[in-house]
């Protein structure tokens, strides 16, 4: 086992390094018949792709899909999906004057503890751009949820300490940073600009939805659909902390608050962010992750060797500001994958849609 298959009945496999050739992946498990192209994932990829925003890296990467297999005459055939995406700005040199030592905040320690080798340009498979992988096969569980009804939205709900309320969720896919509120972009660029000024870097919060998720949704006990939901979002690098419905805030209110009261036309509130005893209720799925500040910052920070010996080190380089608004598209496909994979197991018990 090293953790780069995700699902059970609809599997995602990645594989591929921020530096090496490039990256791809295979999902197995999607039905057949499903419309499927290069253009519909690309559609995705360009959404996380380098260089869309103020705090992206300087990198760039086209991050142009290949379909390998799986796909014929512009649907899929059931077997399985092959693709790749091909690395063209590297730039491996960059790291060669660090390459002995750990960089903070970063997974080289844990890495070489581990495996007593680790892949110190751009961290190898711990590096951000695994992600392309994940936003790849996310993109065909997304077309397969699109033929149940369901839709997955994210949007970015706070930058660098700033929020933003959701006032234009929709708007937000156009807008920068994945922004739901017009009113905050300016706000969040100046917070950019001043974190990059002092070669320091953001976190935030991203908010994922999931409408026209059937009630029934998910097994009690351990198969909770929250508890996977959570375990996806999680296996993100960035996100330290994941939310559903009022989340953090429900631990802080009375249950006459929290209870989301019943009626004949439905649920009066969302409190539970459309999950209860980890099963769906039929309302809006709503989950937050919380996702950190991007480690490799241009100011000197304390660390050590591949010696165990003390030593500073200024990583400097081509870096995100934030993992925001790129990890937006990252999260949606994390969440997509998760419904499409709970939806086929409930298919092999007999029920579900």
């Amino acid at each position: 086992m090293n953790g780069s298959t995700f699902g059970v009945a609809f599997r995602l496999t990645t594989f591929g390094e921020s530096h090496g050739v490039g990256l791809g992946g295979v999902v197995d498990g999607c039905p057949a018949g499903i419309e499927m192209n290069e253009a519909l994932i690309q559609a995705e990829l360009d959404r996380r792709k380098p260089g869309g925003s103020p705090a992206s890296t300087a990198r760039k990467e086209d991050d142009r899909v290949r379909l390998w297999s799986g796909v014929f005459e512009g649907r899929t055939t059931g077997t399985a999906i092959g693709f790749t995406v091909e690395n063209q700005d590297q730039r491996s040199r960059d790291y060669s004057k660090i390459k002995d030592v750990f960089r903070p905040g970063h997974a080289d320690y844990t890495y070489q503890v581990k495996f007593g080798v680790r892949d110190y340009r751009g961290g190898g498979r711990a590096s951000g751009r695994e992600t392309v992988s994940r936003v790849a096969g996310g993109a065909v569980a997304l077309e397969f949820l699109k033929g149940l009804g369901i839709g997955v939205r994210a949007f970015a709900a706070e930058l660098g300490g700033v929020a933003a309320a959701p006032a234009d969720i929709e708007g937000a896919q156009g807008r920068p940073f994945f922004c739901p509120d017009p009113d905050a972009v300016a706000a969040w660029e100046a917070r950019v600009a001043q974190a990059r000024s002092q070669g320091d870097s953001l976190g935030g919060v991203i908010e994922v939805r999931a409408s026209g998720v059937p009630a029934g949704l998910g097994e009690p006990v351990f198969d909770k659909l929250d508890a996977r939901l959570a375990y996806a979002l999680m296996g993100v690098g960035a996100v330290k902390a994941v939310e559903i419905g009022s989340g953090v805030a429900a631990a802080r209110l009375f249950g006459s608050q929290n209870n989301d009261p019943i009626t004949p036309a439905g649920f009066a509130s969302n409190n539970a962010g459309g999950i209860l005893g980890g099963i769906s209720s039929g309302q809006e799925i709503v989950a937050r992750a919380y996702v950190k500040p991007i480690p490799s910052i241009a100011r000197e920070q304390q660390t050590i060797d591949v010696h165990g010996r003390p030593a500073t080190i200024n990583v400097g380089g081509r870096h995100d500001v934030s993992a925001v608004p790129r990890i937006v598209p990252v999260l949606k496909a994390m969440v997509a994958l998760s419904l499409a994979d709970m939806v086929l197991l409930d298919r092999r018990l007999g029920r579900g849609i």
